[in-house]
């Protein structure tokens, strides 16, 4: 290798808590390609994309995995909600594993924002009801305790099968205002029971429990070496209103932290650069987000930065408050995005696209149906780029 030697921290190895050596500090984070089927099985394409990137990081984290029909999140995102999906799953481990990567699978329950489900059931769930206009006009239906109770338990199921399909490990997502972020939330939680609003033990406790339910799974049959990760977002607000605090977040970090074996947690958000993103309300306001999780988590498990990394140099400004940095968007058009960096060659990343590139890339060719308009909120891509992924589509 021969490194620029100012980005020689991004590849210092990290060990994580549970022992695993990773090579470097990079992770390629959660991507859809919404190239499954419409039952959510794995395709050819899935399998393909994802042997491209095979040596993109040290770490790879599948886009979401819906734990049931009413979790889905996108519209030819792929299952994990019936054991018939661990072949096709099976057959995406391996292609991540192919050259020595870990991989995990992100777990997710997209509560009241399953568009999916809503088009094919018209129903969604979340912590309480709630009129809403979008995409039409519906009631989000409050979950009874026995429906969030099924929910745990499914995520449970989930972890199993992540097991059994060969996965190094699972990420549970209760980031950006995803069924486990709304518990948490006081914008959408105004239930009056256990899980209720009337206390911030209460709003934590889904999440506390589907981690406990995902810890015990793995505790009895996962192998050694298993990863368990956790993304959330650290904060979320409304102009002045508050649907929780930073303060809140860290203390039900510390609290999964009690109750799980954290190996790394990832801080998501909404917005361009969201690894620079400052604390709005309370008592870090004005202070970088991830600086403040950084240092409160203290060394106890590994803080991984996202979000609009897309740069060498933006890289070793997120590790500075991180000690991993995970990135999607980069590596959908440089799979090479670290492996140039490692060999100084940080000047020949290309981050542009044209339909030429298709089959070098291995990119669906029907690929990121509902995700250009998120790549265009992150903007990791240029304009330039996201109108030619964007003709994929149509």
């Amino acid at each position: 290798m021969n490194m620029t030697r100012k980005y020689r921290p991004l590849f210092e190895p990290i060990r994580l808590s549970n022992g695993v050596v990773l090579d470097n500090r990079f992770a390629l984070s959660p991507m859809i390609t919404n190239s499954s089927t419409k039952e959510g099985h794995v395709t050819e394409e899935d399998i393909a994309y994802a042997k491209r990137r095979a040596a993109s990081a040290p770490i790879a984290i599948t886009g979401a995995a819906y734990i049931e029909e009413y979790a889905q999140l996108f519209e030819y995102g792929f299952s994990i909600d019936d054991d018939r999906s661990i072949e096709g799953l099976k057959q995406v481990a391996e292609a991540m594993k192919k050259e020595g990567a870990k991989a995990v699978i992100q777990l997710t329950h997209a509560g009241r924002f399953s568009k999916i489900s809503l088009k094919d059931f018209g129903v969604v769930y979340g912590p309480s009801e709630m009129k809403l206009n979008s995409p039409v006009e519906h009631t989000v239906i409050a979950m009874s305790r026995r429906k969030i109770s099924h929910v745990i338990t499914q995520y449970a199921d989930a972890t199993r099968r992540a097991i059994k399909a060969g996965f190094d490990g699972v990420e549970i997502s209760g980031a950006q205002r995803l069924l486990i972020q709304t518990f948490l939330s006081t914008f959408s939680n105004k239930r009056e029971d256990e899980y209720g609003a009337d206390t911030l033990d209460n709003r934590i406790r889904f999440g506390i429990e589907v981690l406990e339910a995902v810890q015990q799974v793995i505790d009895a049959e996962a192998p050694d070496g298993f990863i368990l990760g956790y993304r959330g977002t650290p904060e979320e607000t409304r102009g002045s209103e508050v649907g929780y605090s930073a303060e809140e977040f860290l203390y039900f970090i510390d609290r999964a932290m009690e109750t799980a074996d954290i190996h790394y947690l990832a801080t998501a958000s909404w917005g361009k650069n969201i690894y620079r993103q400052t604390i709005r309300q309370g008592e870090y306001e004005g202070e970088l987000m991830n600086k403040v999780v950084y240092d409160h988590i203290a060394g106890r498990t590994a803080v991984m930065a996202t979000g609009g990394i897309n740069t060498p140099d933006k890289a070793l400004e997120a590790i500075e408050c991180a000690d991993m940095v995970g990135a999607s968007t980069p590596f959908v058009t440089e799979p090479e995005f670290v492996t140039k960096i490692a060999n100084g060659r940080e000047d020949d990343i290309d981050l542009e696209f044209t339909e030429d590139k298709i089959k070098d890339l291995a990119i669906p060719e029907q690929a990121f149906k509902d995700m250009i308009e998120l790549m265009d909120i992150g903007a990791s891509l240029s304009e330039k780029t996201r109108s030619e992924l964007n003709k994929l589509r149509k």
